[in-house]
């Protein structure tokens, strides 16, 4: 049985009414005729005022600012992609900044290359085994060069073998791709010289089998062989 005065007036009005007309007998508060009018109250008490149309489109207003805020305040963040120059400083080994990128197309080779190196005609030790990674460094800076080459013309960072992938022409018109050994001299001073011809700085020149290579004005001579490369 619900107790009348837990109920607030107007509600206990609603109640004495169906008493009344009930003959006295309560009514719980869940009863169908009851509850409408009691939930009616409560959303009457409770409900906000519908806000007008002037009110939503203030709302609307100030969103679409803040927004545009947000989006001022991220173009004008700081980048921090490398520039150019940037990314140019950053190529650095052991705090030295070499003076060439490996091209997109660099490769280990699938070939076991060989230097041998000649001096008065003589071979000089064993051979310098150049297929284990996609470039080798020549130069007198020893903290960065591959293959160093201590005489006095060649220059700290003198010249690079680059391994390649490039599209080679076969016999029948077909193109296959193929891991090719290239020389570019890095601007030296005295030059880079492929059988006894100097090549221009900061270009690529392919090299083939039994190419003699040499550098600055030193006597010794490097020839590219390979495993299966003919006496």
């Amino acid at each position: 049985m619900l107790r009348m005065e837990n109920l607030p007036g107007q509600d206990m009005e609603i109640l004495l009414l169906h008493q009344n007309a009930t003959k006295g007998t309560a009514i719980g508060p869940h009863h169908p005729s009851l509850m409408p009018k009691i939930m009616m109250r409560c959303l009457g008490r409770n409900s906000r005022r519908p806000e007008s149309r002037s009110d939503d489109d203030d709302s609307v207003a100030k969103m679409k600012a803040a927004e545009q805020a947000l989006e001022a305040k991220q173009k004008d963040k700081p980048s921090f992609e490398l520039s150019g120059k940037l990314a140019a400083e950053t190529n650095r080994v052991r705090g030295i900044t070499l003076l060439f990128n490996e091209p997109p197309d660099a490769r280990k080779p699938d070939v076991r290359w060989r230097l041998y190196v000649f001096k008065a005609g003589e071979v000089l030790n064993e051979p310098l085994y150049i297929h284990r990674q996609s470039c080798y460094l020549f130069g007198r800076e020893r903290r960065v060069a591959d293959i160093p080459t201590d005489h006095p013309s060649c220059s700290k960072q003198h010249a690079v073998i680059q391994f390649r992938q490039v599209e080679k022409e076969q016999s029948d018109g077909t193109l296959s791709k193929q891991v090719r050994p290239y020389l570019m001299d890095l601007g030296s001073t005295n030059k880079t010289y492929i059988n006894d011809a100097a090549i221009e700085p900061q270009r690529y020149y392919e090299l083939f089998e039994k190419d003699t290579v040499r550098f600055g004005n030193s006597s010794r001579e490097y020839v590219l062989l390979h495993e299966k490369s003919a006496g």
